[in-house]
């Protein structure tokens, strides 16, 4: 069995993550009163295009950030799981090792923790789980679009793991730490977690589902990635919006199946149909055409469609959000279809000459923002007006990144015009309102491909 991640020795790091760390280490001994045995990181993650379609079985491609969850760690004689966050906003949790359970009804922070511990422990039962302690510290900005809640959820399996000695393959422990994820009502389709552990410092990844398998992607040398948040807020486990599009893509694939003579009820993801039918992705969308109308459905319509009563539909289609009832079947397959187009073709162009095309891939941003606010609808005001101002600052492209509704914006702009982009972006969007303004410094900056989760040895 491979190891779960790298490990490396706190004295690899240096500069400010390593005076971090060293302060995270002296937080734990003066709240629990011993000293950690190792710490855990995982990395956030920027999706640089492919929005919504990773639950659909289509291939995503994001990177990993510098900025990181780090949990400081140790084994508990007592069997308690004790979870203090140093971020004073965030209350501390205490239970039992062995029974841990997650009300989905409440946000709270530590769920996430929770899921990547309930993973672990599921997975390798029946065992008696060690008691752990641990210190969390997070600079992945919170319900912007770069995946805190998953580095989350990966940080703390790996930590349960770890503490435990267990042992795990890294794409096993990402599709574990995908799954887990649902512990907290989110029907995620495994992106986060496959970067967060399999990304490697200086590239992107290709990620691609059912096998879990991944590729490297050279992005242009002269072109900079710039992560904005929108200054809009939004968990995507405290609202149906995510769930609702889950819906809305299963129902799609199951129309599609059923209008071409298959067994319907065998698939619930875009892509599978779309193999099972052997049409080649550029064509889904003419499909899409001819198989849904423009306007909503409501459910009497789908459910006569596929001959099935509510009951039944709620059963085997709805039940990520049984209450919805009214269905915009075309728009979200449209949107899924030329999505993976768009990645594809981002790919194709990084494999051939990046720096000679980056207009071609800022364009491939832009309408993949477009087609994210029009067709999924799952943008937002703020969001529409970053990405106006980006584009009109010198950004080749610009788009909302992560599941929407608020966040953040990914921009790709020219590197020798970046202070400038800055300088101007700052003023036009962030300058005007003065909630925006604060802590201005970790809501606009560049970014590189960071590397994935790991264990710090001390």
């Amino acid at each position: 069995m491979s190891s779960s991640t790298d490990s490396f020795a706190l004295e690899n790091y240096n500069g400010p993550q390593k005076h971090r760390i060293i302060d995270l280490k002296s937080k734990f001994t003066t709240k629990f009163g011993k000293n950690p045995s190792f710490i855990v990181r995982a990395p956030g993650r920027v999706n640089l295009i492919g929005e919504h379609i990773d639950y659909c079985g289509y291939s995503v491609l994001p990177m990993a950030i510098e900025q990181d969850l780090v949990i400081c760690c140790s084994t508990d004689d007592t069997n308690q799981l004790r979870l203090f966050n140093v971020n004073c906003k965030y209350p501390e949790f205490q239970c039992e090792s062995s029974s841990v359970s997650i009300d989905k009804s409440k946000p709270n922070w530590y769920n996430y923790a929770l899921s990547g511990y309930l993973g672990i422990i599921e997975h390798f039962k029946p065992f008696n789980p060690a008691g752990i302690l641990m210190m969390i510290d997070g600079t992945v900005p919170p319900s912007a679009g770069l995946s805190s809640s998953s580095a989350l959820v990966c940080a703390a399996a790996l930590a349960t793991l770890h503490a435990n000695g267990l042992a795990m393959d890294k794409k096993d422990l990402a599709a574990l730490c995908a799954r887990s994820e649902r512990y907290v009502g989110t029907q995620g389709g495994g992106m986060d977690q496959a970067i967060s552990f399999l990304a490697q410092a200086g590239t992107a990844k290709l990620i691609e589902f059912n096998p879990l398998r991944t590729t490297d992607v050279q992005l242009p040398k002269d072109a900079t990635f710039i992560i904005a948040n929108s200054c809009s807020d939004m968990n995507k486990a405290a609202t149906s919006h995510y769930n609702s599009r889950v819906v809305e893509c299963r129902l799609a694939t199951q129309i599609i199946a059923k209008k071409n003579g298959l067994d319907w009820r065998k698939y619930e993801k875009l892509s599978k149909v779309q193999v099972a039918l052997e049409i080649p992705l550029e064509k889904m969308a003419d499909v899409v055409s001819s198989t849904f109308h423009k306007e909503a459905y409501n459910k009497d319509e789908v459910c006569d469609i596929l001959q099935v009563s509510s009951t039944e539909l709620d059963e085997l289609s709805c039940s990520a959000n049984p209450h919805l009832e009214r269905f915009e079947l075309y728009k979200r397959a449209m949107h899924v279809f030329t999505e993976a187009s768009r990645v594809q073709k981002f790919k194709e162009i990084c494999d051939e000459n990046p720096d000679q095309s980056i207009e071609k891939l800022g364009k491939l941003m832009n309408n993949s923002h477009e087609s994210c606010r029009d067709l999924y609808e799952c943008s937002h005001p703020n969001l529409d007006e970053f990405v106006e101002i980006a584009l009109k600052s010198g950004a080749l492209g610009s788009r909302l990144t992560g599941a929407g509704w608020g966040g953040c914006t990914v921009s790709l702009v020219p590197t020798s015009k970046v202070d400038s982009f800055l300088e101007v972006v700052k003023v036009e969007f962030y300058f005007k309102d003065p909630e925006r303004l604060e802590n201005i410094a970790t809501k606009v900056f560049p970014t590189q491909p960071g590397s994935g989760a790991a264990i710090i040895t001390l």
